[in-house]
């Protein structure tokens, strides 16, 4: 194994032509040069110097180290320069992963933060809905995931699916019925999820499709799903043009203004827990620390 304080050595006593101008050269002394050369030297398999007299000359071996030398430790300065960059966080990157209520509402203000606060950190970001989003954290294809799961559903993925990672909570999430506007209970104050039994409905993501199936089940009935959508957008406006009733996150209503559709109180209370997750190994990087702290911050606000 060749060491970079040996080829560090090699290239002084290459240069001075002596053990004694080497040591003045790199502060230190003559018998530590020769001891740092014979190192090298048995580390290499051959001689590398030539020693006549007080004339030293290198061997081919050693020319050809020495040739070599620069660019070894120029490449091994540039990495140690990058990898102190990137734990002060002067540089780096993060590749995010969240659904998209999160990516509308928590992200952006977290990365404004992190870009702010740390310039030189750079943060990808690609929208997938869990369990996907968490399969894709431990295949390594993202180091942060924003992810949730609903308080008390027997299906959700929860903390014991979770319990090889590191688990920042953020915030939790109550759900809120959406109704048109001219709907008999658009003024209730609230409405018990029994009330819509007759409805028809409107269901988001297979995740919250099979949590509204199992709420509503819970209550007696089986929603008749007349419309599913993965984007709350449209959900909101079908509820808005009196197609069905739906019940989403109020996360998901901060980013879309219901047009001719209003919010209702559901009871009983529908609740998902959001949080960021990450690998305990990346959890000690700088860039990705930050991260989270910034999501928390964002959900705190």
């Amino acid at each position: 194994m060749i060491e970079a304080r040996h080829l560090r050595v090699l290239r002084a006593v290459a240069a001075t032509g002596s053990f004694s101008a080497a040591g003045r050269e790199l502060g230190c002394t003559q018998p530590a040069v020769s001891q740092q050369m014979k190192a090298l030297e048995a580390s290499v398999g051959t001689p590398l110097l030539i020693r006549t007299g007080r004339e030293m000359r290198l061997t081919q071996a050693g020319e050809a180290l020495v040739r070599h030398a620069a660019g070894i430790i120029a490449g091994l300065t540039a990495a140690e320069e990058e990898v102190a960059a990137i734990a002060g966080l002067r540089a780096g990157r993060v590749r995010l992963v969240s659904f998209p209520s999160g990516s509308s509402t928590l992200v952006p203000t977290a990365l404004a933060a992190l870009r702010a606060a740390h310039p030189g950190t750079r943060v990808s970001l690609e929208e997938a809905e869990p369990p996907r989003s968490v399969e894709m954290l431990r295949e390594g294809d993202c180091d942060v995931t924003l992810a949730f799961r609903y308080e008390g559903s027997a299906g959700s993925e929860g903390v014991e699916e979770w319990a090889d990672l590191v688990i920042r909570p953020l915030l939790t999430d109550r759900l809120v019925g959406l109704v048109p506007e001219g709907h008999r209970l658009a003024r209730a104050g609230a409405v018990a999820i029994g009330d819509l039994a007759d409805e028809p409905w409107i269901a988001g993501c297979p995740r919250c499709r099979g949590q509204l199936v199992e709420v509503c089940e819970r209550a007696g009935f089986t929603p008749r799903i007349d419309f599913a959508t993965d984007d709350y957008p449209a959900v909101v406006g079908l509820v808005g043009a009196g197609l069905g009733v739906a019940v989403l996150p109020e996360l998901a209503i901060e980013s879309v203004r219901p047009k001719g559709a209003r919010t209702v109180t559901v009871e009983p209370a529908l609740r998902r827990e959001i949080v960021a997750l990450t690998l305990p190994d990346l959890a000690q990087v700088p860039a990705v620390a930050a991260t989270l702290d910034q999501l928390a911050r964002a959900a705190a606000r």
